[in-house]
């Protein structure tokens, strides 16, 4: 019997996340990617679970111990399956024998291994990792320096959110014999090379690079093929835009891909692309569809759900894909004939796929705002009927909130979606404070995805709005756009009129306790919120923006997504100031709460250091949490008891100011 209570932060430490799925070569059997939280140590274990297609079957567990196993991929006899592994301390390649026994590690690489992809007769493993330009896979391990030595920095990319500073390292390709573990390095350079699929007749992998020398202004991915003997690359794509996720079609004659030719920048919708071999055709399937394609859903409880790309059908005839829609991601498939057609379409959030041809299913990992997260085998030659695989999740003590869907209209007559949240408990009659939440990117989507946090604060007795406002994923090219250069401009009344629209239509909100939140762009957008206007009670601020003066400098992806977004650069202060929040300190009456992580890259910590001191400095109520060694992922990814940590100071601030 269901509990009356929500969820809870501390509910954490018990859920599962389940990714990756994969349909054994027989289309007998699958495994996946369960992921738990270990309390007691404080970090994640990833483990592969097995479970075949009789009915009542049960998930066996098929790898053990702490760390982390996953990104599994099976053999093309199925005898054998292989994945990553950071139980040696550093990720390398394992093989299981589908029969038993341990799993044999088969790299042993100073700088790691990831990404295995078997060869088509099952004796190599092309696979990915880091090496300097001047080192080979062949090279032994660099000793630790003793000392602090200096970086030399002579890039403005020399720094990335989750992977520090750049140590000169470069993304090369690999490829190792599975029975004598010999390993052959196959490319080299001074630049980074993606990963993707061998060819069906294993002379070719294709990869993806992009070899502009000035590559701290160069955006763009370029495809290869990659001669396994010759090792010379062939490319595949012409230098305009950002291509990769490739797939080979089974007969050989196709690379399936997704990419844009960054016609509006990061902005830009990501489509369908298709590349001839035999005669070198290469052309976009899709350019009429206003539909990205890929998963763009703001999640914040998944753990390493990964894009399945293109999976091409058996007969080479077409694919199946994820896009995403209307804050929803959903199967379709695209016909080398007859254009793109629904395979799975629902409010639901499609975050993993796995096909197989020849019995004409797929595996779907969906997730909803009350499904956690689960798999289920779906027909793709009938009703596309669902059957639930599995159900990792006991939460029959709780209460999920089920979101109401709202539409209503925006700056300038634009339609906005989103949707409310009732407390849990809810009574008729009563009234309940509500919490704007805003997203981040600005180009991705909220949508129907269980959400977390979300339903923690609902358990906590708060109705929770959350929209899309324009620059969000979902809705079209000219929607997704429309945001940049507008920065705290439309997108400001979008969800200005979120709020107002809910207090008209909704009788239970208390208009006397608002508050507002959000991370990243949401961070920077609650800052904007407050500087101009007083609607809201208290607000708590994430990972944000609130200086484009500096963010442009000090940034991983400043000086380049500041020109993106709001159309100005280093010497245009007066616009840059504009848009920025801190400008407005002054008008800032809101009790703030501002949560910044130490190692945030993305959005350092020095934004939300100039944000407070400015804050203090003027008597304003303000207060300052800094997570240590967190990044910008805090919310999705960090360190488990610090995750906790935040959303307890998020339900205690709002609890005290609302």
């Amino acid at each position: 019997m269901a509990g009356s209570k929500g969820i809870a932060a501390e509910d954490l430490y018990r859920l599962k996340s389940v990714v990756n799925p994969q349909f054994s070569p027989d289309g007998q059997s699958f495994v996946y990617v369960q992921t738990t939280i270990d309390k007691e140590n404080d970090e994640y274990q990833s483990q592969i679970f097995f479970q075949t297609l009789e009915k009542g079957a049960e998930s066996v567990q098929w790898t053990f111990g702490k760390g982390k196993n996953h990104t599994p991929r099976w053999s093309p006899d199925g005898s054998e399956l292989v994945f990553v592994s950071n139980r040696s301390g550093k990720n390398q390649i394992y093989v299981l024998s589908v029969k038993g026994g341990e799993a044999r590690q088969v790299t042993f690489l100073p700088s790691g291994a990831s990404n295995p992809i078997w060869s088509p007769d099952g004796l190599t493993l092309a696979f990915s990792t880091s090496l300097k330009s001047t080192k080979t896979v062949f090279d032994p391990e660099e000793k630790k320096q003793e000392r602090p030595v200096p970086l030399e920095v002579t890039k403005m990319r020399y720094k990335s959110d989750g992977e520090g500073f750049w140590r000169g390292h470069f993304k090369q390709v690999a490829v190792v014999n599975v029975q004598n573990g010999e390993v052959t390095q196959l490319t080299t350079g001074d630049y980074d090379v993606s990963l993707y699929c061998w060819s069906p007749d294993g002379k070719f992998l294709a990869v993806g690079a992009d070899v502009t020398e000035e590559a701290d202004l160069s955006f763009k991915n370029d495809v290869y093929l990659l001669n396994i003997d010759s090792k010379e690359l062939s490319p595949v794509t012409n230098g305009t835009g950002y291509f990769g996720n490739v797939s080979w079609s089974p007969d050989g004659k196709y690379l399936g891909m997704i990419g844009h030719e960054r016609e509006y920048q990061n902005a830009s919708l990501s489509k369908i692309w298709l590349y001839q071999i035999d005669t070198g055709g290469f052309s976009c399937l899709s350019p009429e569809w206003d539909v990205p394609v890929g998963d763009y859903m703001v999640v914040d409880f998944q753990q390493g759900a990964s894009s399945p790309g293109v999976i091409w059908a058996g007969n080479s005839q077409g694919f199946y894909f994820i896009a995403s829609e209307h804050g929803s991601t959903n199967i379709y498939f695209g016909d080398l004939k007859n254009g793109v057609k629904p395979v799975l379409v629902g409010e639901q959030h499609v975050y993993g796929l796995s096909v197989d041809s020849n019995s004409g299913q797929a595996i779907v990992a969906i997730s909803s705002p009350t499904e956690i997260g689960d798999l289920y085998l779906l027909s793709l030659n009938g009703e596309g009927t669902l059957e639930r695989l599995t159900e990792v999740n006991d939460i029959q003590d709780v209460v999920l909130s089920q979101p109401e869907p709202i539409e209503y209209e925006g700056a300038n007559g634009r339609k906005i979606h989103g949707w409310i949240l009732k407390p849990i408990g809810f009574e008729e009659g009563k009234k309940y404070p509500l919490l704007l939440e805003i997203h981040g990117g600005p180009h991705a989507m909220y949508g129907n995805t269980y959400m977390n946090e979300f339903q923690i604060l609902a358990g906590e007795g708060y109705a929770v709005l959350y929209v899309n406002p324009r620059g969000s994923h979902g809705y079209g090219q000219d929607f997704v756009n429309a945001v940049r250069g507008d920065y705290g401009g439309g997108d400001y009344q979008d969800l200005m009129l979120a709020v107002e629209y809910v207090l008209a239509q909704f009788d239970f909100i208390d208009e006397t306790r608002l508050g507002v939140t959000g991370g990243s762009y949401g961070g920077f957008m609650t800052n904007w919120i407050v500087g101009h206007s007083n609607r809201f009670k208290a607000a708590v601020t994430q990972r944000s923006i609130s200086n484009w003066i500096s963010f442009y400098g000090v940034s991983d992806i400043g000086y380049y997504f500041t020109e993106w977004q709001i159309d100005g650069d280093f010497r245009d202060v007066p616009k840059l100031w504009k848009h920025s929040p801190l400008a407005y300190v002054e008008n800032m009456e809101t009790p703030l709460l501002i949560l910044h992580s130490e190692k945030d890259y993305r959005c350092p910590i020095e934004q939300a250091e100039q944000l407070f001191i400015s804050l203090k400095r003027l008597g304003k109520k303000a207060k300052l949490v800094r997570f240590p060694e967190e990044n910008h992922e805090l919310s999705r990814s960090g360190r488990p008891s610090l995750r906790k940590s935040r959303l307890d100071y998020i339900v205690e601030w709002f609890r005290a100011e609302i």
